[in-house]
């Protein structure tokens, strides 16, 4: 069996000793002593095999991601109801605008009476920098990402798991990273309107977390997400270093995604973290050695690195939620 650590409770509003389950008197406060010597006597938690069965309202269904989400989700026993701009009529499927509140608080409030949800998997948004205008895309992703988290609020849902992005990192990285391996630790860095949106959506989840004790709200900062299908261009990145040095030559394949997002419906508690989540390798055949002398010679390594371990660490995703990556494309080019 996996274990998995605990989580810290430092960035998290303290909680009272009744939403503790403590016994002391309704509503008073924790001192933080009182939660260190908690947290020093809690177990670590076991991993479970499978998840036990919950009903998820899943946005951004038909995208990259949340298509396989989809699938696996489904394929892991859940009841999952789809919802997207677009998609193909069928059950379990919803249109809903996601810019427009009436309509989410309508969706996640049950469509044809259905039964409440247990959680929110929030994938929706314009996908990248430059697709859209930085207008249309703060516009969208911004309004989006509230009216999903406000209506989940407003209904008693209190597991939220939704994409946040590698790019509040510092990508492209034409300002070098402060260290390498990058993680967690470090401020967040947004470098276009689509990564100041991630940026704001993580302050907002901090803030609605901290307004309400009982409510999980976990961000993954996905890495450029990849199916099987991608991974025949792989091998010609080595020729040129710099081609996915914007993103620290990171990836990650689309089913483990899927199992981040699993994860964190299962073990997160309440409060608000972030993860990164990338595979546990580089897009690269060349060494991470050789890649940062070439392209980042200046900037330090604070740990030790495999030949071509993910300079996107996930040790974090790795201890608390127990995640770990299975698919590389290095399996599927010969």
């Amino acid at each position: 069996m996996v274990e998995i650590g605990t989580f810290h409770t430092g960035r998290h509003p303290l909680p009272t000793a009744e939403s503790r389950g403590g016994t002391g008197m309704p509503g008073r406060r924790l001192r933080a002593v009182d939660i260190v010597r908690t947290e020093e006597r809690k177990p670590l938690v076991g991993r479970r095999d499978r998840l036990e069965s919950m009903r998820i309202a899943l946005t951004g269904s038909t995208g990259k991601l949340g298509s396989v989400v989809l699938r696996e989700l489904r394929d892991a026993g859940h009841d999952v109801t789809a919802l997207d701009m677009v998609g193909a009529r069928q059950d379990g499927f919803v249109q809903v605008d996601l810019t427009d509140y009436g309509q989410v608080v309508d969706a996640l409030g049950g469509v044809d009476r259905s039964d409440a949800y247990d959680a929110v998997v929030h994938l929706a948004a314009v996908p990248a920098p430059g697709l859209r205008t930085d207008v249309a895309t703060f516009h969208n992703n911004m309004t989006s990402t509230f009216n999903v988290f406000w209506a989940a609020v407003r209904l008693g849902i209190r597991r939220i798991v939704y994409a946040s992005s590698e790019t509040v990192l510092g990508l492209p990285f034409d300002v070098p990273p402060p260290y390498i391996p990058v993680d967690e630790e470090y401020t967040a860095r947004p470098e276009s309107v689509y990564s100041i949106v991630k940026v704001l959506e993580e302050q907002l989840a901090r803030e609605l977390v901290r307004w309400h004790p009982d409510l999980s709200i976990t961000a993954l900062r996905f890495s450029n997400v990849m199916v099987p299908e991608d991974y025949a261009e792989f091998p010609s990145f080595d020729a040129d270093p710099l081609r996915r040095k914007w993103n620290l030559w990171g990836y990650i394949d689309a089913r483990d995604g899927a199992q981040a997002i699993e994860r964190a419906l299962d073990v997160t508690p309440p409060g608000f973290e972030t993860f990164i989540i990338a595979a546990a390798d580089t897009v690269m055949s060349r060494s991470n050695h050789e890649l940062i002398a070439e392209v980042f010679p200046d900037v330090p390594v604070t740990s030790e690195v495999g030949t071509h371990d993910t300079l996107l660490s996930i040790h974090k995703a790795r201890r608390l939620l127990g995640y770990a990556p299975r698919h590389s494309w290095r399996d599927h080019v010969g």
